[in-house]
C-alpha cells in the first residue's frame, strides 16, 4: 500500500498548519496545531480561527487576512491565545488558495510556536540593560514580556519563591501562584497587558506566592511597564507581607478581644450602677425620714451623724449616676440636641441651686462682669450637668471668701467662643504644676491631688464638653486660686 507522505507531513510536523474559509471558520486542523494551541481537530473544525486562538480586544488578526487576500500571502510575528488561557509567541506565515477558476477560495496558515526564542531575545536585551540595577533592588524583581513568560528574575526572587538559578526564565507567571488564582490572573494580566501603567506596591488584589515546595505565602507586588524595541515588557517587585499580615492579624484579635472586653465592662458598670443606686435612694431616703424625726425625737449628736450619712449617701449616688453617664459616653449612646440656647438664665439657675450650699461653707457666690446676651450651640442638659460640677468643685474646695463666675465671649483657635469661667481662692496648684490656659485633659495626674475626690466629676465634663465641640481649660496659681474656663461654639448668627 503507498503511503501518502503529504498526510504524514502534515501529521508529524510540529508547526500549526490550518486551513481556513475566507471568513475565517476552519476546515483542516492538525496534530502540530493541537500541540501548539491545546485544542483537538474535533474542537477547533467548524469554528471561527480568530475565536480559538486571537487574544480578547486585538484585531490584528483581521488585517492579517485583507493582508493576505490582496497580496496572496503574509508573514507575521503575534501573540496568540492557548486553549488554558497561556498566551504564547507566534511567527506566522499565511497563503491565498484559490479554485479551479482561479477565485480565492481558502486560506493556508503555518504557526510557529517561538515563545523560547522571544524569551530568549527579550532575556538578553533585559540583562543588557537593567541587570546590575535590579540586583541592587532589596524586593525580588521579575521581568516579563507580552505572553506572560519570565525573560528576567533576580537572585532575591529566585530566593523568594525557592528555584535554582536560572531555572525562573521561561516559565509562566501564574506557575509562581496557587492554581486557584491561575485563570483570574490571567485575565487581569491581558487586560494589563493592553492598558499598561504603573501600579504602586499594595494596590490592587490581595495574591499569594507559590514556592517550589508548595508553600503559599501572601504577597505585595508593584507593577511598572518598561518600553523596549522588542514591545513592552512588564516588571514586578515583590514582596512577601506574610510576617506583616501575621502581625495584623494578631492585632486584630487583640483589638476584638479589647473590644469585647471593654463592652463587658460597660455592661458591668450599668448594671452595677443601676444597683447601687437602689440601696443608696433607700439610705437617704431612710435618713431624710429619721431627720424629720418623724419616727420620733433625735438629739443633736445623732443629727449631726444622720446628716453625715444622708450627705455621703448623696456624695456616693452622684458619682455613681456620673460613671454610668460615662459608661453611656464611652459606649457611644449619649445622643445631645445641640440648640441656640442663652448662657445667662442657665448660670443664673446653676447659682441658684447651689446658693445653699455655698452659704452654709460661708462662702459667696457671685456672677461677676459678666455680657448679658451670650448664646452658645449646646444642649441644655449637658452643659447644666457641666456647670454644676465645676460650680460645685470650686465651692467644696474654696475655705473662704467668693467664688466668682464669669460670662464672657472670646476667640478660640480662630472661632468666636463662649468662655464660661469659675474662680476659687483655693491655694492654687504646685508652682510650676499648672499654666495659664492649659487644657484639662493636658494636666498630668501629680497636678490633679490638689482635687482629689472630683475626678470623675471632671472626667466627665470633660467627655461632655468635647460632644458639644468644645472644651475645658485650666488656670492656676499658686497661693491665689484655680479658675476652670468652659469654651464652647457661639451660635453662628452672633460668632458673625
Amino acid at each position: 500500500m503507498a503511503m501518502d507522505f503529504g498526510t504524514l507531513i502534515l501529521d508529524e510536523t510540529p508547526d500549526a498548519v490550518i486551513i481556513t474559509r475566507l471568513d475565517g471558520e476552519v476546515m483542516y486542523w492538525n496534530n502540530g496545531a493541537r500541540m501548539v494551541f491545546g485544542y483537538g481537530g474535533d474542537e477547533a473544525l467548524g469554528r471561527k480561527l480568530a475565536d480559538l486562538i486571537e487574544v480578547p480586544g486585538a484585531d490584528d488578526g483581521g488585517a492579517v487576512v485583507r493582508q493576505t487576500l490582496g497580496a496572496g500571502a503574509a508573514s507575521y510575528e503575534s501573540v496568540r491565545r492557548a486553549r488554558d488561557g497561556a498566551l504564547v509567541y507566534i511567527d506566522s506565515t499565511s497563503k491565498l488558495l484559490r479554485d479551479g477558476a482561479g477565485a480565492p477560495e481558502y486560506i493556508l496558515w503555518s504557526k510557529k510556536d517561538v515563545t523560547p526564542l522571544k524569551v530568549l531575545r527579550d532575556a538578553k536585551l533585559v540583562e543588557a540593560r537593567f541587570h546590575g540595577i535590579l540586583e541592587s533592588m532589596p524586593d525580588a524583581i521579575i521581568v516579563a514580556n507580552a505572553s506572560g513568560r519570565i525573560v528576567l528574575a533576580t537572585r532575591q526572587a529566585e530566593t523568594l519563591f525557592g528555584y535554582e538559578p536560572g531555572a525562573l526564565r521561561g516559565m509562566e507567571l501564574e506557575r509562581l501562584m496557587p492554581a486557584r488564582l491561575r485563570p483570574g490572573h490571567r485575565a487581569h494580566r491581558n487586560d494589563y497587558g493592553a492598558r499598561p501603567a504603573l501600579r504602586p506596591m499594595g494596590s490592587g488584589r490581595d495574591l499569594y506566592g507559590l514556592r517550589s515546595d508548595g508553600v503559599e505565602f501572601p504577597v505585595e507586588i508593584s507593577l511598572s511597564p518598561i518600553e523596549t524595541e522588542e514591545g513592552t515588557l512588564t516588571m514586578s517587585a515583590i514582596r512577601d507581607v506574610g510576617e506583616r499580615k501575621r502581625i495584623e492579624l494578631a492585632l486584630h484579635e487583640k483589638n476584638v478581644e479589647l473590644a469585647k472586653a471593654v463592652a463587658a465592662k460597660d455592661r458591668f458598670l450599668g448594671g452595677m450602677s443601676h444597683e447601687l443606686r437602689t440601696p443608696l435612694n433607700a439610705i437617704i431616703g431612710f435618713t431624710g425620714t429619721m431627720l424629720m424625726k418623724l419616727p420620733g425625737p433625735i438629739n443633736s449628736e445623732q443629727t449631726k451623724q444622720l446628716r453625715m450619712v444622708q450627705s455621703s449617701a448623696r456624695h456616693l449616688l452622684s458619682l455613681i449616676n456620673d460613671l454610668l453617664d460615662l459608661t453611656r459616653i464611652e459606649s457611644g449612646k449619649v445622643t445631645l440636641e445641640l440648640v441656640p440656647l442663652a448662657c445667662r438664665p442657665l448660670v443664673d439657675e446653676v447659682l441658684a441651686l447651689l446658693q445653699p450650699q455655698a452659704r452654709n461653707k460661708g462662702l459667696a457666690l457671685a456672677l461677676v462682669g459678666s455680657e448679658r446676651e451670650v448664646t452658645v450651640m449646646a444642649d441644655r442638659r449637658a452643659l447644666q450637668q457641666i456647670l454644676m460640677n465645676l460650680v460645685d468643685n470650686a465651692i467644696k474646695f474654696t475655705d473662704s471668701g467668693t467664688v466668682q463666675v464669669r460670662l464672657a465671649t472670646t476667640q478660640v483657635d480662630g472661632r468666636g467662643c463662649a468662655a464660661i469661667s469659675i474662680g476659687d481662692n483655693d491655694s492654687g496648684a504646685d508652682a510650676g504644676q499648672g499654666g495659664r490656659h492649659q487644657a484639662l485633659s493636658q494636666l498630668q495626674a501629680s497636678s490633679m491631688r490638689q482635687f482629689e475626690g472630683t475626678g470623675l466629676g471632671l472626667h466627665l465634663s470633660q467627655k461632655l464638653a468635647a460632644l458639644l465641640h468644645g472644651e475645658i481649660l485650666f488656670d492656676s496659681e499658686y497661693g491665689v486660686g484655680s479658675i476652670f474656663t468652659l469654651t464652647l461654639p457661639l451660635e453662628s448668627s452672633q460668632g458673625e
